[in-house]
């Protein structure tokens, strides 16, 4: 069943959704399309099975980024979550991008992306608590969101420039924008 998801992924990643049909995907597993339908009822079910492979692991992450004590830390584990550091991350991050463009035209797409922005912003109110002030949190989750967007989209349509040490040491720099943009606030009162 992996296997049947990974090359939807990639059928994705290559041609967008109209790649994704259960006759497509048996071919270029070489197989017939029973073993596809042994699995996936309908397109449908296949297109379910990879949106959960892509967004499920932001609840197990919210449990690990609850241990993390140091605000600093947590700061920069949220942001780098977020990021395509290996291929696999870079190969959901298409398979996500891919499936945008045809959020409005597929139901299921556009249910599980209303879930996904909500999943996304917890994710970035737990990385950010206790590093800024309550008052400012709303608008650093915007901020950060932002940010971790254009990363993302950046390693996507340029991963040759883009490369994991490039991202994490614009992470760096945006963790440093947002430790000066909190000194500020402490020294001026300004909230």
């Amino acid at each position: 069943m992996h296997e049947i998801v990974m090359a939807s992924v990639a059928a994705l990643n290559e041609g967008g959704l109209p790649e994704l049909t259960l006759r497509k995907i048996a071919k270029r597993m070489g197989g017939s399309i029973t073993l596809i339908t042994h699995y996936f009822q309908d397109r449908e079910a296949l297109l379910q099975a990879i949106l959960d492979y892509t967004l499920s692991d932001a609840d197990a992450f919210l449990l690990e980024l609850a241990s993390i004590e140091d605000p600093l830390e947590r700061l920069r584990t949220s942001l780098r979550w977020f990021l395509p550091l290996t291929e696999e991350t870079l190969a959901l991050e298409k398979t996500r991008v891919a499936l945008v463009a045809y959020r409005h035209a597929e139901p299921l797409l556009r249910a599980r992306s209303d879930e996904l922005e909500p999943a996304m912003r917890s994710v970035l109110r737990h990385g950010l608590g206790g590093f800024v002030p309550a008052e400012r949190l709303d608008a650093s989750i915007d901020l950060a969101r932002s940010w971790v967007s254009g990363m993302a989209l950046s390693a996507v349509e340029h991963p040759e420039m883009w490369t994991p040490q490039r991202q994490l040491a614009t992470l760096d720099e945006f963790v440093t924008l947002l430790m000066h943009q909190r000194q500020v606030a402490r020294v001026t009162g300004v909230s």
